[in-house]
C-alpha cells in the first residue's frame, strides 16, 4: 500500500513541474491565434493584399519558430516570455499597419 502511494506521489509531483511550461506558453498560443485570425479576416475582407498575407505569416512563423524554441527545454524562463511578448507585440502592431494602409485588393 505505501508502495502504492509513493508511486502516485512521484507521478503527482511529474506531473505538476510539466505544467508551468504548458501554462507559461498558453497565453502566447492564444495570442497566436487571435493573430492569425486577424490576417485571415484582413485577408477576407480585402484589407491585406496577397504579399502583405504572404509578411505577415512568414512573421508568424518566426513567432512560432521561437516559441518552440523557447518550451524545447520544457521550462519558458522569464526572458523567454518577455521575448516571446516583445516578438508577439511586434507582430500585432505589424498586423494593425498592414490591414489599416491603403493597400487593398479591391
Amino acid at each position: 500500500m505505501a508502495r502504492v502511494l509513493s508511486v502516485a506521489s512521484v507521478l503527482v509531483a511529474v506531473c505538476l513541474a510539466a505544467t508551468p511550461a504548458v501554462a507559461q506558453t498558453s497565453r502566447t498560443d492564444t495570442r497566436e491565434t487571435n493573430q492569425e485570425r486577424r490576417i485571415q479576416q484582413g485577408t477576407s475582407s480585402g484589407q491585406l493584399t496577397v504579399q502583405e498575407q504572404n509578411r505577415l505569416n512568414n512573421g508568424q512563423a518566426r513567432v512560432d519558430a521561437a516559441q518552440g524554441r523557447a518550451a524545447a527545454d520544457g521550462t519558458v524562463t522569464a526572458r523567454e516570455r518577455r521575448r516571446l511578448e516583445t516578438l508577439q507585440d511586434r507582430q500585432s502592431a505589424r498586423i494593425a499597419r498592414q490591414r489599416h494602409d491603403r493597400n487593398r485588393t479591391n
